[in-house]
Formats: C-alpha cells, structure tokens, sequence
C-alpha cells in the first residue's frame, strides 16, 4: 500500500531549468567574439561534468565552471569586467523568486494528510533549503533530503534510514535518470512529469513503451494514484 509521496524539487515543483537556459544564452553572448554557440555549449557542458566530483550540482558550481570555460576559451583573454559579468550571472541565478509550477500547490494541498510528503532534491544543501523556504511549499513536507546524487544506492539508503518499504514508496519527478529508473530497480514505483527542457546530463535514450506513468501535468497525479 502506497504511504511514502517523494518529489524531485527542480523542474518538479518550480522552475529552474529556464533559468540555467537564460543564462547560457547571455554567457554565449559575452564570448560569441571568440567562438560560435555550439563550441561554447560543448566546452561548459564538458567543464560541468568534469567539475562534478568536486563542486556536485547546483547554481554554484555551474558559475565556477563559466568562469573556467571563458578563461580557456578566451586563453586567459577574458577581462575582469568579464570576469566579473559571470559572477554577476551566478549572483543573478541565486536571486531569482521560486515560482512553483502550476498546479502544484493545489495537488499538494490535496495529498496532504492522505500520504507521507517528501522532498528528495540534489544540489547545494543552502541553494536548495533556499528554494523550499521561498517556495512557500515546505509545510507539506514531513521530510526533505537533499543529497549529492541521485542513484539506487542513494535512494535505498535514504528508505532504510527512514524505515520505508519499497513497496509503499513512490517517487515523482521530471529527470527520467534521476528520480524513474533508480527508484524503480529498487521495487518501488515512479511517476514521470516532463518539463519542458532537459539538462543533457539527465537525459536518457528511451525505446518501446514507457514502463512508469508519464504525466502532462501534476494535476494528473491525485487521480493516477486514486487508481492505484
């Protein structure tokens, strides 16, 4: 029997994605004078992964890993004006309001008191805690945890820690990657709610039918869990 509700944070209940998107576009903009835009792309996407293991995710480590790409890139060319536009794009992320998808604060309202509302969102532990609290979303949610990956082992830990079964936990996010196959290879249940952009790290190539509920929206899940 279903008891334990967990959601993904970003791109789940608010949006972020957008905001990394915006922000590339002006950092493609300060360094079109040296390369064109997919150059650019591929260079920060392959400075992200490289810099995962030692800054993790988050609005933080994306801006260290601007400023290396535009000091290579530019061959140490890069001003400290210009130096100084990314840190103002990072500042300019962390400042930006939380604005929570439609919908999902009338669907958590709703599930409130009939399951057990979680948080499992990865990221900077401050950036994140942040979020929540501007959210206005937190008083739904009897636990939250926020940790440096999203994977079985991380997931199994964090059900054990809290004494939930498998089979009583259903997990809801939008990362196909992260919040669906890991909580599936553990014998739990998943739904999958699409945004609208992808981080290419989190997408995974899929082929033949979806074995989880793909949701348009969030306002599907009280009845999809109603039938369950």
């Amino acid at each position: 029997m279903l008891r334990t509700l967990a959601f993904d944070a970003d791109d789940t209940l608010w949006h972020n994605e957008t905001h990394y998107a915006e922000t590339q576009e002006a950092f493609r903009a300060l360094l079109r004078p040296f390369h064109d835009d997919a150059w650019i792309d591929a260079r920060l996407h392959d400075t992200e992964m490289r810099n995962l293991g030692q800054y993790g995710y988050g609005i933080k480590g994306f801006t260290l890993s601007m400023i290396e790409t535009a000091l290579e890139l530019t061959e140490d060319r890069l001003d400290g004006a210009g130096l100084r536009r990314v840190l103002d794009l990072g500042k300019a992320m962390l400042d930006k309001p939380v604005e929570p998808l439609p919908g999902v604060a009338e669907v958590l309202a709703e599930l409130t008191g009939t399951f057990e509302l979680m948080v499992i969102t990865k990221g900077d532990l401050f950036d994140q805690e942040t979020k929540l609290a501007k959210s206005g979303l937190g008083n739904h949610f009897s636990k939250v945890e926020i940790v440096s990956e999203k994977d079985e082992a991380t997931y199994a830990a964090l059900l054990q820690r809290h004494g939930i079964a498998p089979a009583s936990f259903t997990m809801v996010g939008n990362s196909v990657k992260s919040d669906i196959l890991p909580v599936l290879a553990l014998g739990a249940r998943a739904v999958h709610i699409p945004y609208h952009l992808t981080w290419a790290h989190e997408v995974v190539t899929a082929s033949g039918e979806s074995p989880f509920p793909v949701l348009e929206s969030i306002r599907e899940l009280p009845t999809l869990l109603a039938g369950w």
